[in-house]
């Protein structure tokens, strides 16, 4: 008792920034959990988060959107010669980079990263019963060759674009998940990042993982294998509260010291709480590549036509959304991707608030009979859907209640049924339990190509172990080609052709609904320096080292 007293003591002591001298610890509140600790499986920001400060990928995009070394020790190019075009066996061409590891990275129990985890870490990614999320990037690798404990050359099986981006490969310690791995199909129930999350031997980064209550919270602990700049704080802990309006009477109350940006408050808590408390906190708002959305099951009766799908985004004011709850701060989505993006085409088809529109569009898909208010196709089956989000963001609550009545001024019935978000993305999103609808964000890098999420072969099934991240099901031939056709295409005028019909293609089939851009908002004490948010997929975290306490 004594011991949680004083902890909170110096917590509300560092939050008015009287503690700065003494501030070895740091807590950080975030809005989700993560559901699962091992790096490959599911996709979800809060693992991400995370995890950046206890391990590297090979390369990353930086805050100033830039490729960079984080795990190798020179970026390969096609000019240094660490990468190189190579004849492949049915004549076409393919890429051989070589992988030098840092020499000092080491495992949090002293085992250096090797060759080996690189090797044993492609075999995970590219077995078929595993589950990996991002399996293509695995498959397209033909095979490691090593050169010696710290270098390997990847061969991979064409020429992209992007060819040096290696995100994608974080690395799994072959001396302690070997094991786990044994049975393919049943690693990611064995795997020791959930059965021993606070094995050091799992980490590489600034911290490792010293505890995990489930739910709650993870301490993280300085990593004495750590090769790089010491960094600042002794502890760090990462607590849940996934209700944001709890998460910010915390952080007056001095429970923790800062809202993450990626997981925190929404832009009209932000907005509202800058006018309370400016003087005492720093508030920063970096737009980025977070795209807001809602996934549609296409394996849904009524959301297999595209005109019930172009009904319900005509029948949404997105304007009025961004405006009266975002203060405009969150532009309105036409499609994937951010115009922030090079790639992104300003000449998309929109779909402006329409509501006559949306009911001429139902009664021509089969929706006209209207019964008490809500429409009825020729069997008599009401139009009623199911829209899920994650449970406790007032943001995503506040659009549902939006969608919801908007929705029923054209005859649709809604029912709002949210998770928990390790529920929501651990289960329900990844193996499509969905019914209806599920809204959500990707964010990703820099022209990012959309295969995970749109090519017809990345559909999760029961049958792949729930590999891919085609949640939606979306299966279109021309779609598949253009996502092959941009990766290999060099030249930047061409490749930008090939997007602009691949984004004509998601605008006119709408195989999720576009809703808008985040703007997160970093909200921290005055003391607390260096952290650089990145408007990206690699969060903030992944250059934690940086992070100081203000002189």
């Amino acid at each position: 008792m004594r011991r949680t007293l004083a902890a909170l003591i110096l917590a509300g002591a560092m939050a008015l920034g009287g503690g700065a001298a003494a501030a070895r610890d740091l807590t950080i509140g975030i809005t989700q959990f993560p559901s699962t600790f091992n790096p490959l499986i599911d996709a979800m920001m809060a693992k991400s988060f995370i995890l950046a400060m206890t391990r590297r990928p090979v390369t990353a995009y930086d805050a100033d959107w830039n490729l960079v070394c984080l795990l190798c020790a020179e970026l390969p190019t096609l000019e240094n010669g660490l990468a190189r075009i190579e004849p492949l066996e049915d004549g076409g061409e393919g890429m051989a980079l070589t992988l030098k590891i840092h020499p000092d990275a080491t495992w949090g129990d002293g085992t250096p990263v090797s060759a080996e985890d690189v090797v044993f870490t492609w075999q995970v990614g590219r077995h078929p019963d595993t589950g990996v999320g991002n399996f293509e990037a695995f498959r397209r690798i033909l095979d490691v060759e090593v050169v010696d404990e710290k270098t390997v050359i990847l061969h991979g099986d064409r020429v992209t674009f992007d060819y040096n981006d290696m995100s994608g490969l974080t690395l799994l310690p072959a001396h302690l998940e070997r094991a786990a791995f044994a049975e393919p199909r049943e690693y990611r129930n064995r795997t020791l990042f959930d059965t021993e999350t606070a094995n050091p031997g799992l980490y590489f980064g600034p911290y490792r993982i010293a505890g995990v209550e489930l739910g709650s919270h993870i301490v993280l602990e300085q990593n004495e294998t750590w090769w790089g700049e010491k960094p600042a704080f002794d502890r760090i802990t990462v607590r849940t509260i996934e209700n944001t309006a709890a998460l910010e009477a915390n952080l007056l109350s001095g429970g923790i010291d800062y809202i993450a940006g990626e997981l925190g408050l929404t832009v009209d808590q932000a907005l509202a709480f800058e006018k309370r408390h400016g003087e005492d906190f720093k508030v920063l708002y970096r737009s980025g590549l977070a795209y807001e959305h809602i996934d549609l099951n296409l394996d849904s009766p009524i959301l297999r036509d595209v005109q019930v799908r172009r009904a319900l985004l005509t029948a949404i004011d997105r304007e009025a959304i961004s405006e009266r709850l975002f203060e405009g701060r969150q532009p309105v989505a036409d499609g994937f991707v951010n115009p922030l993006d090079w790639v992104h085409d300003p000449d998309l088809p929109k779909y402006s608030y329409d509501p006559e529109a949306a009911a001429a569009l139902l009664d021509e898909a089969g929706w006209g009979d209207i019964r008490d208010g809500i429409r009825h196709n020729a069997a008599g089956e009401p139009l009623r859907i199911v829209l899920m989000t994650t449970a406790g963001n007032r943001m995503r609550e506040l659009v549902e209640q939006v969608l919801q009545s908007q929705w029923k001024q054209v005859g649709i019935e809604t029912e709002i049924r949210n998770e928990p978000a390790r529920v929501f993305f651990g289960e329900t999103v990844t193996m499509r339990r969905f019914p209806h609808m599920a809204m959500f964000a990707w964010i990703s890098s820099p022209e990012n190509v959309p295969r995970t999420t749109q090519y017809s072969d990345q559909i999760p099934t029961e049958a792949n172990a729930w590999a891919g991240q085609n949640y939606t099901g979306y299966a279109h031939s021309e779609v598949d080609e253009l996502i092959d056709a941009i990766e290999i295409e060099l030249d930047r005028n061409k490749r930008l052709a090939l997007w602009q019909r691949l984004q004509a293609l998601y605008a006119e089939e709408l195989p999720a609904l576009p809703l808008y851009f985040r703007a997160n908002p970093y909200v921290m004490p005055r003391w607390l320096d260096g952290v650089r948010p990145t408007g990206h997929q690699y969060p903030s975290t992944l250059w934690v080292e940086d992070w100081r306490v203000a002189e």
